[in-house]
């Protein structure tokens, strides 16, 4: 399922800057170690929450899952927005059409079908 990979990857992308905070935190390359610390902490819940909502809901065609991808993806759509006008497109643009995409096969008709039935 297309919605189940995308909410994927976005959980692994946010895992990943997870990690990336933590250990340069542990580095002491953070000015607010505690700032930082949550900041890491956030991402790896959050990373791990999309897996776990990915696999567990998603790939297992289990209604709850699609509430928080799409929700996930609504959040997304501002924060692409904000990280573009903050003078980051690179990352920006990519970030907006992946919600785009997860927002499209999360409420696209074979999804519903596959989570809904007939």
């Amino acid at each position: 399922m297309a919605a189940a990979a995308i909410v994927a990857a976005e959980g692994l992308v946010a895992l990943g800057l997870g990690v990336y905070a933590l250990v340069g935190t542990l580095a002491g390359e953070a000015t607010e170690t505690t700032a930082a610390l949550a900041e890491a902490a956030f991402g790896l819940l959050v990373g791990a929450g999309l897996i776990w909502v990915a696999v567990g809901g998603l790939l297992r065609a289990e209604r709850w899952g699609r509430a928080p991808g799409v929700l996930t993806q609504i959040f997304l759509i501002p924060v692409s927005i904000t990280v573009m006008q903050s003078g980051w497109p690179a990352i920006g643009v990519p970030l907006l059409a992946a919600a785009i995409a997860g927002l499209g096969t999360l409420l696209a008709p074979p999804t519903t079908k596959a989570l809904y039935g007939d």
